[in-house]
């Protein structure tokens, strides 16, 4: 908006009208004063100041509308037919105008004044916005860069004291730990001497004529429960025993494979079992604790074969550049992928989660020896060799179990390896 002041209606009028024609927003004032309690109340974008009025003169009033902070930047034009001498027009400049014009002026000429003061004054006021807009921005960030960083430091603090904190309960488990495995170790030895008398003297009052034939068949049950316990026992200081620091030795899985089969030789001949044994690569693993998963593996699927049939199982296995279970066989692949399958009862799928999980058993024991530890010992195994585990199975049909292992321990850090294949003799065992 325009502020035109002057003391004489008609030159109110005309100069209003022409403005207005022009498509300039207007207001006006009669006086000095009313212009200067115009101005606190309404921002103009450029004031038209006639010289010559009664109370207050134009240089008067131009002096306290820029002194005035609201207004200080207000391009004022005056107006004068009288003062019009170098010296007045000189003390408007001075009074804070921008521009003196004489009258009679030329409207043209003062309406292209008028639009390039109003210009300017819109686009000086834009960019005062803006840059004030881009201060208060600078600001916000300041004090949100100031908050990140106080958060940082108390982030990092309790990360400091979260750490010290886990690293200290870490000592006191590790400590709580190796007091519970030598105990166990302990209580186990305490708790096998009475059940190898109980075996041995069973066996002896069973072999003998010691017993009565109508107690035969109790002492059969006392001398198989304490089989059992001795079993759990011994299962329970396996599980226990993982914990342990792992010593991880470059080995030959085939030969692994081969020494759990000479342990379980005997349930092997007596089970008329096949086995078929395929290449597998060396890789870095804990010897005792392969063959300990090996022998709880085929054990199980020579354990759970079907009445009458007899028990096929093949171990074959593979390299992957993923650590997958369906991922496709890569020559240079940093993982092995081992499948031991077998002819078995199978089971339904639905209890995959179960039979890894200590103590459970899918069969009853009367029908099927076992404590239920076994798989989950597997489990853990394959956990502590950065492994992954699980099983196919189909009632009736088998079960495959299936082992992701990586060949380097921390391959993923030290990048590709290419391991030496094992010439396996792929003859049945």
């Amino acid at each position: 908006m325009i502020l035109i002041v002057d003391d004489t209606p008609e030159n109110l009028f005309s100069l209003k009208t022409l403005l207005q024609i022009n498509g300039f927003e207007v207001d006006t004032a009669a006086s000095g004063e009313e212009a200067l309690f115009k101005i606190l109340k309404t921002t103009y974008a450029l004031i038209i100041l006639d010289v010559q009025m009664p109370g207050m003169d134009g240089y008067e009033v131009a002096e306290a509308i820029t002194g005035y902070s609201r207004s200080s930047q207000t391009p004022i034009i005056f107006l004068s037919a009288v003062n019009i001498d170098k010296r007045f027009v000189t003390k408007g400049y001075a009074s804070g105008g921008v521009d003196y014009v004489t009258k009679p002026f030329d409207p043209d000429l003062l309406l292209l004044k008028v639009k390039t003061f109003y210009r300017l004054y819109r686009q000086t006021k834009e960019l005062n916005d803006a840059h004030a807009n881009l201060e208060k921005e600078v600001e916000i960030r300041k004090e949100t860069e100031k908050l990140l960083y106080e958060n940082n430091l108390y982030l990092e603090q309790k990360v400091l004291e979260r750490t010290a904190q886990l690293q200290r309960t870490n000592e006191e488990l590790k400590k709580s730990n190796l007091e519970l495995q030598q105990y166990a170790f302990l209580a186990s030895h305490d708790l096998q001497e009475p059940l190898r008398k109980i075996l041995t003297f069973g066996n002896i009052m069973l072999d003998g004529d010691m017993v009565k034939e109508e107690g035969k068949s109790y002492m059969s049950r006392l001398t198989k429960s304490s089989e059992r316990m001795r079993n759990l026992i011994e299962d329970l200081l396996q599980f226990s025993g993982l914990s342990e620091t792992p010593q991880f030795i470059f080995s030959s899985l085939n030969e692994i494979v081969a020494e759990t089969l000479t342990d379980l030789e005997l349930v092997i001949t007596d089970t008329n079992a096949e086995i078929t044994l395929n290449p597998l690569p060396a890789a870095e693993v804990i010897p005792g604790e392969l063959r300990q998963l090996f022998f709880n593996i085929i054990g199980n699927a020579i354990k759970f074969s079907k009445k009458a049939v007899r028990p096929q199982i093949s171990i074959t296995g593979e390299t992957t550049d993923q650590k997958s279970f369906s991922a496709p066989a890569a020559e240079e692949g940093q993982f092995v992928r081992i499948k031991v399958s077998d002819n078995g009862i199978g089971f339904d799928e639905m209890y995959l989660d179960k039979i890894f999980s200590i103590f459970q058993r899918l069969n009853g024991r009367e029908e099927y020896a076992g404590t239920g530890i076994g798989l989950a010992i597997v489990k853990k195994i394959v956990e502590k060799h950065s492994g992954l585990i699980t099983a196919q199975s189909t009632v009736g049909v088998g079960t495959t179990f299936i082992l992701v292992l990586p060949l380097r321990q921390h391959s993923e850090k030290h990048g590709s390896f290419t391991p030496p294949l094992i010439q396996a003799n792929g003859e049945q065992i």
